[in-house]
């Protein structure tokens, strides 16, 4: 009776995580897979965070991410089924080599600091350097003041990180994974900025072919450079062999 009652609850949380935005998804019928990797220092709460977009849960008693793990969750972007892999990373000095690895191949990174530890955010930049040196030029960064309810423990004022985002280029946010509060608006504003990159890279290699043809065809012995988008990894499900997620 009680792996009956199990396997039944099993089957609700499956079919709970499959529907996003009032859509169930069909696993088979998944148009793209981002993968976004989330890093800051040790104990800001990247894998809180990450919990609660993907599960809708808090664990009080989190040890630290040795290495790195990931979790999955699929949402609707403009008609189109995303399956999010987001990579959450270790923090501590020791594992940097490691967790950088892990870089390549991301479209997206959700950099997290704790908001009642100033050292936390002090290393922000760091780690924007770092990912910029292993990551894709055109990868999209959403900066996180995480634990955005201990207000009387503020020690970075949001006008610093706010500063600081414009200044590198990146989004930001103030979240809450304890109480969920902006968890939600925050990845998925990662992801439509992920699918308004990937879609603006489609349509220039498209055109880019478009004019090739059209050169090869009506403009021969005349030669137009055309500058093609850089390749960019997006797993479409239909190309994939396999998948171990």
């Amino acid at each position: 009776m009680n792996q009956e009652m199990s396997g039944v609850e099993d089957q609700k949380q499956q079919d709970q995580m499959k529907r996003v935005n009032g859509v169930h998804h069909n696993e088979d019928k998944i148009d793209y897979v981002f993968k976004v990797v989330v890093i800051g220092d040790s104990a800001v709460g990247k894998t809180q965070v990450l919990s609660r977009f993907a599960k809708n849960e808090f664990c009080f008693d989190s040890k630290s991410t040795i290495g790195v793990e990931f979790q999955t969750r699929t949402v609707s972007i403009q008609s189109k089924v995303i399956k999010a892999q987001i990579w959450d990373t270790a923090g501590q000095e020791r594992y940097r080599a490691v967790t950088s690895a892990y870089y390549r191949g991301a479209l997206g990174a959700m950099l997290v600091y704790d908001i009642t530890k100033r050292q936390t955010f002090d290393h922000v930049a760091r780690w924007v350097e770092e990912l910029r040196a292993h990551a894709d030029s055109s990868i999209v960064i959403m900066l996180i003041g995480n634990k955005a309810d201990l207000v009387d423990s503020r020690a970075v004022p949001t006008e610093d990180a706010v500063e600081f985002a414009e200044r590198q280029g990146l989004f930001f946010s103030e979240t809450s994974a304890l109480s969920g509060h902006n968890v939600e608006s925050a990845f998925l504003k990662l992801l439509e900025e992920i699918f308004d990159m990937v879609s603006r890279k489609t349509l220039l290699v498209a055109n880019g072919n478009y004019l090739k043809e059209t050169n090869n065809g009506l403009l021969k012995g005349l030669k137009i450079d055309v500058i093609s988008a850089p390749d960019f990894e997006v797993s479409e499900m239909k190309k994939l062999s396999s998948c171990s997620c």
